[in-house]
Order: structure tokens, then C-alpha cells, then sequence
């Protein structure tokens, strides 16, 4: 199983590009970070220094969206970043949650999701796209440059296209059922196209955090520092019960269940442990999403996330213990699931 690191681009730069380093040296093998605009500073940036301060780290955003960029400029963005580092970039897309709303707008439709990672592959990786009617083709690109296009996806639609679609799937949860049902889902699609389901890349992002014990006190605290994941997953779980029902007909109810008593979401928290509009997630939710306790627990949930088809868990790192987590799993979880 592979391991990635998802930060905020939180100023100073240089923390995430240390933390990114950090990473490395303890086994990760992947970068991530958020892309929002507004929020946070802009990460195609700051990726240039991660790539340059590290040996074979892949990085790219977890997930860049189609309407805050133009499709060309992303795509050149990434081949850039490859022709200057070799091919160390993935493109994790998605419908936009925090970049649009907070801008002023609605996320992004699945129909432009997939014109945007059909033209965004297609340049990145040297080949022709029409951009509405003008081909283009980057003459400056090298002939062995790629780039992969993963697609965040929660609801049946999108789970059905990221089998078609995607070269990667990135489900932000690590609930062993949802993953199981969900994974399911896009392997199926994929099938079901003529695709072979073990071309498309199976990544959970969830928070991690470790505890010296499974003391209720232990627990307790890292609990409250990973609520907030809960209240993220909320605002897209929000959007599919307002589009299928919360009847579980089409949505789990496993998934939909938890947000009956939520009030609302202030961006401005996005992301964070301490967030105030989280209150009502509760700790079964958080044990659920996230990997909680000691360095044992841990590993079982790894081992079993990676039985269902997991090929990457990915650590978000936003809480209290960020250099310590990195270095619990690289000291002994990164080498006890990959014994």
C-alpha cells in the first residue's frame, strides 16, 4: 500500500514543504494538498518546492476543480512541473466544494468534470485536445510525459464515471463498508465499459491520528481533533440527499444518516480540528471515517481497507500531532503494512 500526506496550504509555505519532506523520509510517497483559491494559498506554487526539496515524492491537489482554472492552463501547470521534475504530478479532481462556494458559486457538473480530465490528461500527456472547437497540442512537451487524472466521487453518478473515466478513484472516507460498497461501485463501472478495473487506482483520505493508548482520555482528545472531517464529508453527503433522497433507495444510509441534525457550514473553519460547525457529528461518525488510537488499530483498519482494494491511504494531517503522526507512521505503521 502506498501513503500520501494531504496539508493546507497554510502560510508559511515553508511548513508544508518541510512537512512534505518530513513525509518522505518517512516512507510517504505522496504529496497532497488542498486547492482552494481564497482560503489557502495557491498550491501549484508551492508544489515546485516540494518537487525540489524531495526525491521521488508525486504530488498534485486533492482536488483541483475545472472552474477556477481554464482546462489548457492546468493542464500546462502539471506538465511543467513534470518536464522540470520527471512525471511527479497527479491530477486529483473533483466538483469544486470550498473553491466555488466560497468564490460565489456552484460546484462543478459531472458533465464538465469529464470534458475537463478528457482535455486535461490529453495535453499533460502530449497529445491533442479540442478546447470548444480549437485543437491544441503543446509543442513544448517531452514524448514520455503522462499525467493521471483521479476523480473524488461519493454519489452513484460520479462513482459510475470515475470507472469510466478516471485513472484513479479518491474516496475521502475510510469507513470499511462505504469503502467496500463505493469501490465496488467503480470497479463495476469499469467493467461494465471494457475497462480493466485494476487500471484504476483506489485511494482513501481520511485523517489519521495516534495515541500512546486506548485510554477514554486518549481517545477522546484525538477524536475531538478529527470531528471536523466529519463536518466536510457532510457538505457533499448535503448536496446527494438533496439530489437522491435520504430513504437509502440510491445513497446509503450509512452515509446519509449522520447529517439529519446538521445546521449549516461556515467555510472559513474548512478543514480544521476545532471547527464550531461540526458539533453535531458524532464519535461514532469520527471512528467510522477516520483511523484513530494506537499504532494496532491503525494497522488492522489498513490491512482490511487494503483487502477491499485500497491501494493508497492518504493521512490528512490537520490536527494537533502533525510531525508526530507523520513519524508514528513512518516508524511503525507505513513498515507493519508493508511487512
Amino acid at each position: 500500500m502506498d501513503f500520501g500526506l494531504v496539508l493546507q496550504t497554510d502560510p508559511p509555505a515553508s511548513r508544508v514543504v518541510s512537512l512534505m519532506k518530513r513525509a518522505e523520509r518517512n516512507g510517504f510517497r505522496y504529496g497532497w494538498t488542498f486547492d482552494s483559491a481564497v482560503l489557502w494559498q495557491e498550491p501549484f506554487v508551492i508544489y515546485s518546492q516540494i518537487l525540489a526539496q524531495t526525491e521521488k515524492l508525486t504530488v498534485g491537489p486533492m482536488v483541483t476543480n475545472p472552474g477556477t482554472r481554464t482546462w489548457e492552463v492546468t493542464a500546462s501547470t502539471f506538465a511543467t512541473l513534470n518536464d522540470m521534475y520527471g512525471n511527479r504530478t497527479v491530477c486529483g479532481i473533483g466538483r469544486g466544494d470550498s473553491a466555488m462556494r466560497v468564490a460565489g458559486r456552484k460546484p462543478n457538473t459531472l458533465a464538465r468534470i469529464s470534458e475537463a480530465m478528457k482535455v486535461i490528461r490529453a495535453l499533460g500527456s502530449g497529445q491533442e485536445a479540442d478546447l470548444g472547437g480549437t485543437v491544441v497540442r503543446f509543442p513544448w512537451i517531452k514524448p514520455d510525459a503522462r499525467l493521471p487524472v483521479w476523480m473524488a466521487a461519493y454519489g452513484p453518478k460520479a462513482l459510475k464515471m470515475t470507472g469510466e473515466e478516471a485513472d484513479g478513484f479518491i474516496l475521502q472516507l475510510a469507513d470499511l463498508y462505504l469503502t467496500e460498497y463505493m469501490v465496488k461501485a467503480v470497479k463495476d463501472a469499469a467493467v461494465a465499459a471494457g475497462r480493466d478495473p485494476g487500471e484504476v487506482t483506489v485511494c482513501v483520505a481520511a485523517p489519521a491520528y495516534v495515541t500512546e493508548d486506548d485510554s477514554p482520555e486518549a481517545l477522546a482528545h484525538a477524536r475531538e481533533q478529527c470531528r471536523w472531517f466529519g463536518g466536510m464529508v457532510g457538505n457533499h453527503v448535503a448536496d446527494l440527499v438533496s439530489k437522491y433522497g435520504a430513504d437509502g433507495s440510491v445513497v446509503p444510509e450509512e452515509l446519509t444518516d449522520y447529517i439529519k441534525s446538521r445546521e449549516g457550514y461556515d467555510y472559513s473553519h474548512h478543514g480544521r480540528s476545532g471547527n464550531p460547525d461540526t458539533r453535531f457529528v458524532p464519535d461514532e461518525i469520527v471512528d467510522r471515517f477516520c483511523l484513530i488510537g494506537p499504532v494496532d488499530r491503525h494497522v488492522e483498519k489498513l490491512n482490511a481497507l487494503r483487502e477491499l482494494g485500497v491501494d493508497q491511504f492518504a493521512v490528512y494531517d490537520m490536527h494537533d500531532a502533525q510531525e508526530a503522526v507523520i513519524d508514528a507512521y513512518g516508524r511503525h505503521v507505513i513498515p507493519a503494512v508493508n511487512a
